[in-house]
């Protein structure tokens, strides 16, 4: 049963709404939050519902008969179709796709939103998931970025889990992404060691620059395929990263000038347009009406294609791969279809193209 709260207001809160003076009291406790309890009719003003604009004069008795804090939120079991690519009775690897949470984050209390996870669909599928993340992560050993694709593991028991997170922890996962990035990045492999802390002024965003807070990252990169488009130029990489550091693979590739093909938090485009056909239309635009063509992505060119790492516990070596996703092929094809230099290599259309290469991942 719910304790019930009862807070006078003080004469200095006259000329305050209800909604911020109670936000203010309790601790912990958001606005909005305050907001539902009223909507709830659990605040009452001197034995009255008390809504939110109310304008307080002092002395008045405030009781909240309801619990300010929502209950913790748990993950429950929903039909949603996965790509397994191994499974056994201790843990198993799935292809996530593009657009999918891999769980409902813990300041989401909106029941709503704690729909249409990765966890969610892995509760329905294996029903027995480990419980060391708790009721809102089980099985959930590491993560990827709602819109990043590929290769996740999942551990079913807890002895599993603990195991797993070892191996992560001392580097014994072999994680390989394929990435496209924005320019031509000159060297055709090369190492990024930079430690990554979480961005002190924009909070939804990680940083390469020293702060307090950083954690030692390092990232390996190699060069597929350079493409020179009229959508402009781009660099199709294979990215092995020895840390799990959270958005490591964008940051990286940002901070040498390269972010990652659709992820706009760190500076790349949203959408690609055809520069020979802008620059056309400038020039003609009293003459002709061209409507450049433009490409848009609606996610990260990011794609988690390989994982190879020792089962905690049968010992076997496990080699794992996730091609990429049509929708990532299909961007490639049409970025080789508008290459700029295809009538200066004859032999082009000899070689397999990088989609072809990606297909044989």
């Amino acid at each position: 049963m719910t304790e019930l709260r009862t807070i006078e207001a003080p004469a200095e809160a006259s000329g305050q709404r209800l909604d911020q003076f109670l936000a203010a009291q309790l601790e912990g406790v958001s606005r909005s939050r305050v907001q539902l309890l009223m909507d709830q009719g659990d605040v009452l003003v001197n034995g009255k519902h008390g809504k939110a604009s109310f304008k307080l004069r002092g002395g008045e008795r405030i009781d909240i008969t309801g619990e300010p804090r929502p209950a913790p939120l748990k993950a429950i079991a929903e039909d949603i179709p996965l790509d397994v690519i191994f499974e056994d009775d201790d843990l198993a690897v799935v292809n996530k796709p593009a657009g999918m949470m891999v769980h409902a984050g813990a300041g989401q209390n909106d029941d709503v939103r704690n729909r249409g996870t990765l966890v969610n669909a892995l509760l329905f599928r294996f029903q027995r998931l480990s419980s060391t993340g708790g009721d809102l992560r089980p099985g959930i050993v590491h993560r990827l970025d709602k819109n990043t694709s590929g290769l996740i593991v999942v551990a079913k028991n807890d002895r599993t889990h603990a195991a797993l997170a070892e191996l992560f922890s001392s580097h014994r996962i072999k994680k390989t992404y394929v990435a496209l990035v924005q320019g031509f990045v000159e060297r055709d492999k090369g190492t990024i060691n930079a430690s990554v802390g979480r961005d002190p002024l924009r909070r939804t965003r990680m940083t390469t620059q020293p702060l307090e807070n950083s954690r030692t990252a390092i990232s390996h990169y190699e060069v597929t395929r350079r493409f020179s488009s009229r959508f402009g130029k781009f660099t199709l990489v294979r990215v092995r990263i020895e840390t799990g550091r959270t958005h490591q693979i964008r940051v990286h590739m940002a901070s040498i000038g390269h972010p990652v093909v659709g992820d706009t938090l760190y500076g790349g485009a949203g959408q690609l347009t055809d520069q020979v056909a802008a620059q056309a239309a400038t020039s003609r635009a009293a003459r002709r009406n061209v409507e450049p063509e433009r490409l848009r992505l609606g996610r990260n060119f990011l794609h988690s294609a390989q994982l190879e790492f020792t089962h905690p516990v049968t010992g076997k070596l496990l080699q794992l791969e996730a091609p990429l996703p049509a929708e990532l092929v299909a961007f490639l094809s049409q970025l080789e279809d508008g290459e700029t230099d295809a009538k200066k290599k004859p032999d082009a259309a000899k070689k397999p193209s990088a989609v072809d290469k990606m297909r044989k991942l």
